[in-house]
């Protein structure tokens, strides 16, 4: 019988998460995050979709996405994988990046998703033990983080500037119904609607939005409606209501989107958080 697990931890006060967990039948459904993302697969493999390819992380390899990189992912076979994920804000990669002055350096940019390196994979498992262990100090923890991003910015990253995006029509088009999406991000919107905001068809907006960022109009208004019940659940708000006041028909409906998006109920969730 398979057997998934997944253990999670949150700071309570910086942009910064980490999460172990054994997959077998969990399917990860096509989602990015705000922040940088880091992984180590201990055990298996898990393959996965980003940037328009094929990509499979086995035991060992390290995985490294940029803020707002579209991914998906499940397990290789029938055995499973166990990983380590750290989830770290652009302002905190930003600050372990400064220069002695404080002069801010850039954000890094990884083009390869997987990267074989058992420097960085022993490096990740380092910090994540520590961020979800008891037993170190807050400083100790600090110093960790920082000289782990340096590590892999050094060491896989291909680009010293994330750049801004694309120029054009089509990219505008993109920004301008993101920017809808953002702006009425409880209402029901339409195609019509997003085609009426940003002076184009129906079908215009979706090419232009799924070449810029990845997704579809909706699969990113569902992630935002995510991200959002998260933050409420995060401030004490119940479940069902963080349901009800992000769009969601009811706490199951959220409960099984929650999931897909970030392998854990907003049960265990909310546990984490209070725990932390």
């Amino acid at each position: 019988m398979a057997h998934d697990w997944s253990r999670y931890w949150r700071s309570p006060d910086r942009p910064l998460e980490a999460m172990h967990a054994h997959f077998e039948r969990h399917v990860y459904h096509r989602h990015s995050h705000e922040t940088y993302s880091f992984g180590v697969t201990e055990t298996g493999a898990q393959s996965f979709t980003c940037r328009g390819s094929a990509h499979t992380s086995s035991a060992g390899m390290v995985m490294a996405f940029n803020p707002e990189d579209p991914h998906d992912g499940h397990a290789t076979n029938a055995r499973g994988f166990t990983y380590r994920i750290v989830h770290i804000g652009p302002e905190l990669v930003s600050d372990a990046l400064a220069d002695t002055t404080g002069r801010r350096l850039g954000l890094p940019l990884f083009t390869t998703p997987v990267v074989e390196d058992p420097v960085l994979a022993g490096a990740l498992r380092s910090l994540h033990a520590e961020l979800l262990g008891s037993g170190s100090t807050a400083l100790w923890r600090d110093e960790l983080l920082t000289a782990t991003v340096a590590a892999i910015v050094r060491r896989a990253a291909t680009s010293p500037i994330h750049p801004e995006g694309r120029s054009g029509r089509s990219a505008r088009v993109a920004r301008q119904a993101r920017q809808l999406l953002h702006d009425r991000l409880r209402d029901d919107l339409t195609s019509d609607d997003l085609a009426l905001a940003t002076g184009t068809s129906r079908y215009a907006v979706y090419r232009a939005f799924h070449a810029e960022y990845g997704l579809s109009p909706s699969d990113y208004q569902r992630q935002l409606r995510l991200r959002e019940a998260s933050t409420l659940i995060t401030g004490g708000t119940a479940i069902s209501e963080a349901a009800t006041a992000t769009g969601f028909a009811d706490q199951s409906h959220l409960t099984r989107w929650f999931t897909r998006y970030f392998g854990l109920t907003p049960g265990a969730y909310r546990q984490a958080i209070t725990r932390a």
